[in-house]
């Protein structure tokens, strides 16, 4: 898969407002003591199976998540609490192949010559309402992030985490170069997709980082707890 124009949007939040949504074998992880939740809109394209044909209507779409970040076994890793996506099928296959909690969602993206407006309002059967609003583009060089940076521990991430609600938890590796950030600049218009989790981002400037394109590969899912030798 392809992500293009990904806008990372981080806050610091306390961990106890994280805790009661992440599984106990998780560990929520910290950045000096505190704990983060980001929220991501982005573009895909070419997301399939390897050795699957590129079905544009299906394998193209835009994605808005909600994030936080937590170890096990001392690697760290993504815990999505939620992703929106604009093709019902893909996230279909998503929360079964993954086990990751997908909506359904009509999402407006536009790229104007680098400047991206993003649109997106969940429409997802039974799901708590979700929006979200932005317009935002890059504000700087490209730039490598530095291990032991806040930039660095915030996205440099190559693994997700996943739970079937049986007490399994689920590892998925993810294969990328390290990633092209920019400082972002960003008119956040709507956002109440960390609502549903009862979690209210501080009203202070969040942490803005963007990047224009990387691709990707992602690996089947691991059992990590219990672990298969148990």
């Amino acid at each position: 898969m392809i992500w293009h124009d990904l806008l990372f949007i981080h806050w610091p939040v306390p961990v106890e407002t994280l805790r009661p949504h992440i599984p106990k074998p998780l560990a929520v992880d910290t950045y000096e003591g505190q704990a983060w939740i980001g929220v991501v809109p982005f573009y895909m394209t070419g997301v399939c199976p390897a050795g699957c044909p590129n079905i544009p209507w299906l394998c193209n779409f835009a994605e808005l998540n909600v994030r936080t970040y937590v170890t096990v076994d001392d690697k760290p890793g993504v815990w999505f609490l939620s992703l929106d996506a604009h093709q019902a099928i893909a996230a279909w296959i998503a929360r079964r192949t993954f086990r990751l909690p997908y909506y359904n969602a009509v999402i407006e993206y536009k790229n104007n010559d680098g400047r991206i407006t993003f649109a997106s309002r969940r429409t997802h059967r039974r799901a708590a309402p979700a929006r979200f609003a932005a317009e935002y583009q890059a504000a700087g060089d490209v730039y490598r992030t530095q291990p032991g940076d806040l930039d660095h521990w915030l996205i440099s991430r190559y693994c997700l985490y996943a739970a079937d609600g049986k007490g399994n938890v689920y590892r998925g590796d993810i294969d990328h170069d390290p990633w092209p950030l920019q400082r972002a600049e960003a008119r956040i218009t709507t956002s109440t997709m960390t609502h549903p989790f009862h979690i209210i981002p501080p009203k202070v400037t969040p942490r803005l980082h963007y990047a224009a394109r990387l691709e990707a590969k992602a690996w089947k899912l691991t059992r990590v707890h219990p672990s298969a030798s148990s």
